[in-house]
């Protein structure tokens, strides 16, 4: 009986990578939703007034922020996620002031930290869009709320702030966050609407119940750190 050729060169699908564990993947999709939130330039565009920066964020090694408690809490999420960082603080402006917070990562820690980020958005994306599944487990029905509340602290902190006085609103210039936010918000039991702004999408929530539930669920315990006052 002839044997059958064993084919040496077939190609090998490539290993799909082992889901994060809860924890893991909720500070790792955290991080993820504050690098969507800075997407363009976190500091006021003017020409000689501001250092350079990349493009994209999301996409290098370096995160760039307007704000302080936003850094501080990135700086957070990757030590927990044993991602090491360096916090630079750069000001600029001449009437007005500002200060833009670098967060630098080692060249020898980047392939891990874009592993994270990247696994931490398509399952937390895929959390948090995918339709309920019938018969979910406990940890699954305790997490989902709690990536939804992810997504909105870290767009709190990290998107345009569009208040008025009778919405909470963020501006966003990213869509699939902007989906996200929607989508999270049904899971904390609040309606949101998502429309478009100039060059931007605007979700936001009414003023008054929905405010404060919102708020309720983004606020952090006093012993996890920076975050907690920056979104009230």
């Amino acid at each position: 009986m002839p044997l059958e050729p064993v084919l040496l060169d077939r190609p090998r699908l490539p290993a799909v990578p082992a889901p994060l564990d809860w924890v893991t993947l909720a500070d790792a999709f955290e991080v993820a939703c504050l690098l969507r939130c800075v997407s363009a330039p976190a500091a006021p565009v003017r020409a000689g007034r501001r250092p350079p920066a990349p493009a994209h964020p999301h996409a290098g090694p370096a995160a760039e922020f307007n704000r302080e408690d936003a850094a501080l809490r990135m700086r957070q999420l990757l030590a927990r996620l044993e991602i090491p960082v360096r916090h630079e603080v750069a000001t600029g402006g001449l009437r007005r002031r500002y200060e833009l917070h670098r967060l630098q990562v080692a060249r020898e820690h980047r392939a891990a930290y874009a592993t994270l980020v990247e696994a931490g958005w398509r399952q937390g994306r895929r959390e948090l869009l995918g339709g309920p599944a019938s018969g979910a487990s406990a940890p699954r029905r305790t997490w989902r709320p709690r990536l939804a509340a992810a997504a909105w602290r870290a767009s709190l902190l990290a998107g345009g702030r569009h208040v008025r006085r009778h919405i909470l609103g963020i501006r966003l210039t990213d869509r699939e966050l902007a989906a996200v936010l929607v989508r999270g918000a049904a899971l904390l039991e609040v309606p949101a609407l998502l429309r478009p702004g100039a060059g931007c999408f605007v979700v936001s929530v009414a003023d008054g119940p929905d405010r404060d539930r919102i708020l309720r669920s983004v606020t952090l315990d006093p012993a996890t750190g920076p975050g907690v006052a920056a979104v009230g």
